[in-house]
């Protein structure tokens, strides 16, 4: 099975730079997990936002709290979901004094030929992703339109309450290092919430040391 992301980029995958080609070439078949450490330089908030963080933070969305050379780590594991698609997760953990993360799960979506990312421990919010190679092989991703899945409600969220998130991501070969840059903003009140910094990466073999159930959703959602 090819990767989520090899199927969603199509040729614009080996486009990328062959460390990103590699980290984002995870996939069940292959059997590699990839887990990146590193330092998040700066993440930050608009301070108005701190009371819906914290709301968000009890389903590990977003973060509540600021930093600046904040411990980071992100464990991106491939694994087959209780609906039988295919998903990588994305789970980012920040040290601020007290453990925060920030949880994701991508599958893919053939309706679209793209991506859709399921937001928090309950994926209760899911956003269609656009996927974009830059010219200098790096990959930037777009948040579309959010949808709300709670019991028999299923909607789309007006864009006053929610926001858009853009994430690029590079390799810096003179540093060895993965960069990686994410700012979510309002149309109306601009950036409110980000962090920016540099990770290192290894694969670990799900064959041998498995998919811990600590990265995996506590309630999987098959609405989009």
């Amino acid at each position: 099975m090819t990767s989520i992301f090899k199927r969603a980029l199509g040729g614009d995958f080996s486009r990328m730079h062959p460390r990103l080609q590699r980290r984002y070439d995870v996939s069940v078949t292959d059997g590699r997990a990839c887990v990146g450490t590193g330092v998040m330089t700066h993440v930050w908030h608009a301070g108005f936002t701190r009371p819906f963080l914290l709301l968000g933070a009890q389903r590990n969305i977003l973060v509540p709290e600021q930093g600046r050379q904040v411990p980071f780590t992100i464990e991106n594991y491939p694994y087959v979901d209780s609906y039988g698609r295919e998903a990588v997760t994305f789970v980012r953990s920040f040290d601020l004094g007290r453990r925060r993360r920030f949880d994701a799960t991508m599958v893919y979506d053939p309706i679209r030929n793209g991506i859709l990312e399921y937001v928090g421990s309950h994926q209760h919010v899911s956003v269609d992703l656009d996927l974009q190679v830059d010219e200098r092989g790096g990959l930037t991703f777009r948040t579309g339109g959010f949808r709300l899945h709670e019991r028999w409600l299923s909607c789309r969220l007006p864009k006053a309450v929610t926001g858009s998130a853009l994430v690029r991501e590079s390799y810096d070969d003179e540093a060895g290092e993965f960069r990686i840059e994410v700012t979510v903003s309002h149309s109306k009140l601009g950036p409110f919430f980000g962090y920016r910094g540099a990770f290192q990466v290894e694969y670990v073999d799900i064959a041998e040391h498995g998919v811990p159930a600590t990265v995996r959703p506590r309630r999987e959602e098959v609405r989009r």
